[in-house]
């Protein structure tokens, strides 16, 4: 089984980076980006009888930073 997980700041959390790239943007001449909020995706190829609790354990554990950040999870 793969599942894909998808990490982003949450709402209210300043992102550097994603300012960053907007700035970038604007300068190359792509005036209509207002915001840009950045995040990671992360594929897992997991072995037979994982489940999806599993997966939300790793995210909640070491692949998410959970004070600052959400994540989704797609069972592929």
């Amino acid at each position: 089984m793969k599942a894909r997980v998808h990490v982003m700041l949450k709402n209210g959390v300043l992102d550097p980076q994603g300012e960053a790239v907007r700035h970038a943007l604007g300068a190359m001449g792509f005036d209509q980006v207002e915001g840009v909020r950045q995040g990671k995706v992360i594929d897992l190829e997991l072995a037979e009888g994982a489940t999806k609790a599993d997966v939300t354990e790793m995210c909640e554990k070491l692949l998410a930073n959970t004070v600052i950040e959400r994540f989704e999870i797609e069972l592929l």
